[in-house]
């Protein structure tokens, strides 16, 4: 991880640390795998996998920290009483016989270019992170804080980064393969930074390169409880803010970037030090060559800028941070990164992002929901405009779903977690177009058609991306790993 221009923050415990300029997913502090004595060698199939394994060239990964309702979403119940129901309601798609949320009609006019999934099962109903995006077998809670444990499996598009580069052989690609906007996922909120996108066992080095944001929100966003609203940048930023990374290539150098510099030559010879006594030299001299290749080259902030774009484009996106983060993850795609992932998660406050214990209604109906309605399908049709929606894998994952009881106790009501059975919807890059798989009972709360485990999601992503599901890597003992942990391919998905 690349992240940079830090900021002070308390922890829940009371303490506080200094969120510090910090080269991780470059290395500095991690150790690749490779280049330990006896590691053994990553798998990848070469077999004939079928006519679309490898068809997607890069992949858009969505994470919706918090996790959304299936009722309200991709599995709306209209025959179910109203306590499982709700206020909320189904409307029909552009795909005959598929009903979504009432909430999301311009998704439901590209349910064509669609595949929704709505027996989504697992049985740890906790924000699992690591769970949900990378082959850990279970979730195990005392390392989800722990973004450095090395008990961690590695995240997706660390592994994706991994096998991208035993294929071309390229260390310093001229543009970072993984790459994370808008900001490391737990960094703007009252918790501490949550483990799951990072490159845990394989090193930092296969961490993503982080984005940073730091202007305030234009609008008020619903309060969670109340008397805690606040001006949430995901409801609204202005056409002048944007993604913080080190101002690479800019006709100027301003004195902050003057500064950033000489804090990164700084933080170098400590890291040298810290190195040195661990023998990892040899890593740590790669790492520094990727970083300041970084430094002085302007194409990743080239694509981060956003504003490049035409007020048109940005506008159909919606000029919220996830809208413009979304449209900065086609910018970079188009650059040449192979895997960006678009965190929605909390800003501000805890419970800030899907996690709607507290004015569900409130928060999905004037926010959550609107604002991922206009950027998904914006996002979607702009890919296929382009010529880049067959190429592009877009997932769009969390943690779990929600109850089918509603609980009519707290302001504005709230759904509780549940992992029973939940929906995502995915598209693009080999993924079937207007269908749904599985099926739900009548009050969306089991599975009752086609089961369908996270790891086979990631299984299935794995395969379109060209790499065999199959395929391991190293823990740090050399030992080999499945890259989806249980899961496999699902051939229904591909359509």
């Amino acid at each position: 991880m690349l992240r940079l221009l830090g900021n002070s923050k308390r922890l829940c415990n009371g303490t506080t640390r200094r969120d510090l300029l910090q080269i991780g997913g470059l290395g500095t502090f991690g150790l690749a795998l490779h280049n330990i004595p006896g590691a053994s060698k990553a798998h990848a199939g070469t077999a004939d996998l079928g006519p679309k394994f490898g068809q997607a060239k890069s992949c858009i990964l969505i994470y919706k920290y918090g996790s959304p309702p299936q009722h309200e979403t991709f599995d709306p119940k209209p025959q179910a009483p109203v306590e499982i129901q709700g206020e909320m309601k189904a409307i029909p798609t552009n795909v005959s016989g598929i009903h979504i949320g009432d909430h999301l009609p311009k998704i439901a006019q590209i349910m064509d270019r669609l595949t929704v999934v709505r027996s989504l099962t697992h049985p740890y109903p906790l924000h699992g992170t690591v769970y949900a995006t990378t082959g850990i077998p279970d979730v195990d809670t005392k390392i989800e804080s722990q973004p450095r444990n090395r008990r961690q499996w590695p995240f997706i598009g660390s592994l994706v980064d991994y096998f991208e580069e035993k294929r071309t052989g390229v260390t310093i690609p001229e543009m970072p393969r993984n790459v994370a906007v808008p900001f490391e996922m737990g960094s703007k909120n009252e918790i501490p930074p949550l483990a799951g996108l990072y490159g845990a066992m394989l090193g930092m080095r296969y961490d993503p390169i982080y984005t940073d944001f730091f202007a305030e929100g234009t609008a008020m966003a619903p309060e969670i409880r109340p008397g805690r609203a606040f001006k949430d940048p995901l409801f609204g930023i202005r056409t002048t803010d944007q993604l913080a990374l080190f101002g690479a290539g800019a006709p100027s150098v301003a004195l902050s970037q003057l500064e950033l510099r000489r804090s990164l030559l700084q933080q170098f010879d400590r890291a040298r030090r810290d190195l040195d006594a661990v023998e990892r030299i040899q890593t740590f001299s790669q790492q520094q060559q990727t970083a300041f290749s970084m430094l002085t080259s302007g194409r990743m902030a080239e694509a981060l800028d956003f504003g490049r774009e035409p007020l048109t484009v940005r506008e159909a996106y919606g000029m919220t941070l996830f809208g413009q983060s979304c449209l900065a993850a086609r910018r970079l795609i188009e650059a040449g990164s192979k895997f960006v992932t678009v965190i929605w998660d909390a800003f501000g406050l805890n419970a800030g992002s899907w996690d709607t214990h507290h004015n569900h209604y409130g928060r999905l109906k004037e926010f959550l929901l609107p604002v991922f309605d206009h950027t998904f399908s914006a996002l979607i049709l702009d890919l296929e405009e382009r010529g880049m929606l067959d190429e592009t894998l877009v997932l769009v994952l969390s943690e779990h779903g929600r109850t089918p009881q509603i609980d009519s106790k707290p302001f504005g009501a709230g759904r509780d977690h549940w992992s029973r059975a939940y929906s995502q919807v995915y598209a693009g890059g080999g993924m079937g177009r207007g269908q749904v798989v599985g099926r739900t009972d009548k009050h969306a709360g089991d599975v009752e058609e086609n089961p369908v485990s996270p790891k086979d999601v990631l299984a299935t992503a794995f395969y379109l991306l060209g790499i065999d599901p199959e395929s391991t890597f190293p823990d740090p003992e050399g030992r080999p790993l499945p890259i989806t942990g249980t899961g496999r391919l699902r051939p229904e998905l591909l359509g």
